[in-house]
């Protein structure tokens, strides 16, 4: 068992992951930047480290990075951490700071934590392998007209780097995967001034219901776990069947 740092890991899908990480016997790193007595008690809860850092600064995401290394070697990475936006609107309703802040945290977040896990796992740079799980959404493939058309744009950025860096590290111990979750029970909703949105929803999801957090880490644990060895570049959807 290794070390496993989540980002965006205080709450919701994260604090799921955080969870069922450390039932797997595994040492967590709690990743969070605004709401550190919701970290500390993910990490209590999962015997883990809190440890705030923005992901979109390289700085930050470089000393996340040194302070896993502090439990051991880091052998898994959840990207996580991901924003929509403060509204749902169309496309030409959104202002541009907007779409730009939700491209540093979703796109180049996620850029430089697979960056610092490939330079601290890969063979090729004398560590002994990871895997790495990103979190896209399957907006990716929507496109989320008349809500986050932003947001599903960076999160098929997310889905393409996944895909390509999971080539060039193939050789070199890492597997990299991604989870696409579908319409989840969270406080995303509510933050972008949507409560109603899973209700809302619902009925167009076969399954006619939101997912739940825990299910969606359940996933990611298995694309953690050795069952998924021969797993990597992979887009593993989890959505009710929408």
């Amino acid at each position: 068992m290794g070390v496993v740092i989540v980002t965006g890991g205080s709450r919701g899908i994260g604090a799921a992951i955080c969870r069922v990480v450390a039932k797997a016997g595994h040492k967590v790193v709690v990743n969070y930047v605004g709401n550190a007595q919701a970290a500390e008690s993910v990490a209590k809860d999962t015997e883990g480290l809190a440890v705030k850092a923005n992901v979109a600064d390289e700085a930050d995401v470089v000393r996340l990075f040194d302070a896993a290394a502090g439990l051991g070697p880091v052998t898994g990475l959840v990207c996580n951490a991901g924003i929509t936006g403060n509204k749902i609107a169309r496309l030409d309703e959104h202002e541009v700071g907007t779409v730009r802040e939700v491209l540093d945290v979703n796109v180049v977040g996620t850029f430089l934590c697979n960056r610092e896990a490939v330079r601290r796992m890969s063979t090729a740079h004398g560590g002994s392998g990871g895997v790495i799980v990103n979190i896209s959404s399957t907006a990716a493939h929507r496109g989320s007209p008349g809500e986050w058309v932003h947001y599903a744009a960076s999160k098929a950025a997310v889905e393409t780097l996944t895909k390509g860096l999971a080539i060039e590290v193939a050789n070199e111990g890492i597997r990299v995967n991604c989870v696409a979750p579908g319409t989840v029970e969270t406080d995303l909703h509510e933050a972008a001034g949507a409560p109603d949105r899973v209700a809302r929803i619902a009925p167009l999801i076969p399954m006619r219901r939101g997912g739940q957090p825990e299910e969606i880490a359940d996933g990611v644990m298995w694309l953690l776990s050795d069952s998924a060895s021969f797993v990597t570049g992979s887009i593993v959807t989890i959505s009710g069947g929408r």
